[in-house]
């Protein structure tokens, strides 16, 4: 693999990496925001009869707060995910062009001793 595709692999895998964690760490911010404000106990008149775990402690959010924080959660992880599989990809064959390239000069020294 050339450098340039292995320098777009690399640009690839941080697209989705670090927006990706960015997101994870906005609805991990939320969560915690919802544990602060949010009832313990079902409002019904305020329609907060949707449960969320969230570190031992039940809250009640609305279905529409739930559903967004679910979209951000879902979506955050499988942008985080796709980066990650990328950024594998890209060290798998770095490492590969490194050996490559250690083999090829290996293979030159030999010669040039001889």
């Amino acid at each position: 693999m050339t450098r340039s595709r292995l320098g777009l692999l690399k640009a690839f895998a941080l697209l989705f990496l670090i927006p990706g964690l960015a997101g994870l760490i906005v609805s991990a911010s939320i969560s915690e925001h919802y544990l602060d404000v949010m009832p313990q106990t079902p409002v019904p008149s305020e329609y907060r009869v949707v449960p969320r775990w969230i570190h031992g402690v039940t809250v009640y959010q609305t279905a529409q707060e739930d559903r967004q924080l679910n979209i951000i959660e879902y979506s955050s992880v499988g942008i985080f995910s796709i980066g990650l599989v990328l950024g594998i990809f890209y060290l798998e064959r770095w490492g590969k062009a490194r050996a490559s390239e250690a083999s090829e000069e290996d293979t030159y020294l030999a010669h040039e001793t001889k």
